[in-house]
């Protein structure tokens, strides 16, 4: 089963104040590998934009104003990450303001049973300290220098090195087991392939060094 980090930007704190989602990012992956298949929107949310939420993210009313809704992009984004496992941090959060576009539009909710929540899985493991997407990348040593705003995209490529951290996994590395075998295969067939004929005169040259040697160490 392939994987999806998934995250999210939004009006406020609640959709059940009225908040939206303006941007949605997914990476998918392959045993925590990129695949190169990504899906990433930003949504006109039909509303205003606080002040406050724009400080985070940067996007405007004005900017979003002519951006797909998010019922314009909900095929799109169920397709890209059915049956694959969802890992978001923080997830209720994502997931409240996602399954509540999805009832909007009577869309199928996300299956709760293929999402893991990052956030739980470092409490944890560190339980007691900060746990904030921000906070695990920094014990981890993972440059933020890119994150000047948050933007979905960016958090879901971090939010991958946090969680292959958390998981105290390594990269997969190239399997070099088949050409090394290729290789030994190659030499063995090659090795003492030519056969060299000795001549009587190197033949009879050689013998008289052996009796001379011999002589020489017997005495």
């Amino acid at each position: 089963m392939n994987e999806v980090f998934l995250d999210t930007e939004t009006t406020g704190l609640s959709f059940r104040d009225g908040h939206k989602v303006v941007e949605i990012a997914c990476i998918e992956t392959k045993d925590l590998v990129t695949t190169g298949k990504v899906f990433h929107k930003l949504i006109n949310p039909k509303r205003s934009v606080p002040e406050e939420a724009f400080k985070i993210h940067g996007f405007s009313q004005e900017f979003l104003s002519n951006k797909e809704t998010f019922d314009q992009v909900a095929d799109e984004f169920l397709n890209f990450i059915k049956d694959k496992k969802i890992i978001i941090h923080n997830a209720s959060f994502d997931l409240g303001f996602l399954d509540g576009e999805l009832g909007l539009i009577k869309k199928e909710q996300i299956n709760k049973k293929l999402v893991v929540d990052s956030l739980e899985v470092a409490r944890n493991k560190f339980p007691g300290t900060s746990n904030s997407l921000d906070a695990l990348c920094k014990r981890f040593n993972i440059d933020l220098s890119r994150r000047k705003k948050h933007n979905a995209l960016l958090d879901c490529e971090l939010l991958r090195e946090v969680y292959i951290n958390l998981l105290d996994a390594k990269e997969p590395k190239f399997n070099l087991a088949n050409s090394i075998t290729e290789i030994n295969i190659k030499k063995a067939k090659d090795y003492n392939k030519t056969v060299v004929k000795i001549s009587e005169v190197e033949i009879k040259k050689h013998k008289d060094f052996l009796k001379l040697e011999l002589k020489k160490n017997f005495y």
